[in-house]
């Protein structure tokens, strides 16, 4: 085990997870944060390997002064992530992905804000330049990403939230929770992460088996999401409501995406509707969301969407 052992309060933990990957691009994601406007005192650097066969520690060695190096039994993402958590000493959190990298301008400007903003909770990457604002506001008025790498966090705010082991989306079902814990939010346009989509990655993958866990975690995920919404207070609960209606537009559009299949599509909906989840809310959310509200209503609509909807290019 690589150590480094810090006197101080680092200001940000890096909780870096790592499996079967080429250890080029792990040095290549640990350059990034040591180009970073960081002091060795200000850096925790945590990396967190999933149980690789081949452990990339023989190439930690020029790092061996700079990062915290822990290999377990490969228990998936969560795990290792929850794990980081557990060893963070940082006042502050990130969590990179081993084959990602942060660009060096976008996210020293997000570690100005901290450095500034002492009140701050969260600093997101890539939104429109806004005044903080708390979490439960900004989630009820905008649109989220809800990838754990897309912002820099308290690591108070977190309490005893984890992520859920065995399950993809676990991103989906961690951030919103975070985001209602978060007092204080900086939105930012900031490019502060390089994300790396790989062929082989979970959200690529195209075998069958694979295809169908996701869809029944993303599913898990929504009705998880959505009973936690019925117990929060008024302003948290409408903040989620809009989560959760994004989310469940998020599961049919890529239900069509992959199946080009009406039948399965309102086979689906029968699922989301003995939830309470359909028809989507009647809500001035986004324009793209009232327009597929209103066309996902009627069977001809959904006829439309399975028919279109393959041949669009899909936004962001």
């Amino acid at each position: 085990m690589v150590a480094n052992q810090q006197e101080s309060t680092p200001m940000v933990s890096f909780i870096i997870t790592y499996y079967e990957l080429p250890v080029k691009l792990l040095c290549e994601c640990l350059n990034s944060i040591f180009a970073l406007s960081l002091s060795d005192q200000e850096r925790q650097v945590i990396i967190v390997d999933d149980g690789s066969e081949n452990s990339p520690l023989p190439a930690l060695q020029r790092y061996a002064d700079k990062v915290i190096y822990l290999r377990q039994k490969h228990q998936g993402l969560s795990v290792a992530r929850n794990t980081g958590i557990q060893m963070a000493t940082g006042k502050y959190l990130q969590f990179v992905d081993a084959d990602d990298q942060l660009i060096t301008s976008g996210y020293n400007a997000c570690l100005d804000i901290i450095r500034k903003h002492t009140d701050a909770d969260m600093v997101l990457f890539d939104f429109a330049d806004e005044p903080a604002t708390s979490g439960t506001s900004f989630m009820r008025h905008h649109n989220i990403h809800g990838s754990a790498w897309g912002y820099l966090f308290r690591r108070a705010t977190l309490s005893d939230l984890r992520f859920t082991p065995g399950i993809y989306h676990e991103d989906e079902l961690f951030t919103p929770q975070l985001l209602i814990r978060a007092e204080v939010v900086y939105p930012t346009q900031a490019k502060a992460y390089s994300y790396n989509k790989r062929p082989d990655s979970i959200t690529t993958n195209q075998d069958a088996t694979h295809i169908e866990k996701r869809h029944t975690d993303a599913l898990q995920v929504i009705f998880e999401l959505n009973k936690m919404a019925d117990r929060l207070p008024k302003n948290d609960q409408l903040a989620m409501d809009r989560r959760v209606a994004q989310l469940t537009m998020d599961y049919l559009y890529n239900t069509i995406i992959q199946t080009r299949s009406l039948s399965v599509t309102l086979q689906r909906i029968q699922v989301l509707r003995a939830e309470g989840l359909f028809p989507l809310p009647n809500r001035n959310y986004t324009s793209k969301y009232q327009w597929f509200r209103r066309l996902s209503n009627s069977k001809l609509g959904l006829a439309t969407l399975v028919k279109v909807l393959p041949l669009m290019k899909r936004e962001r």
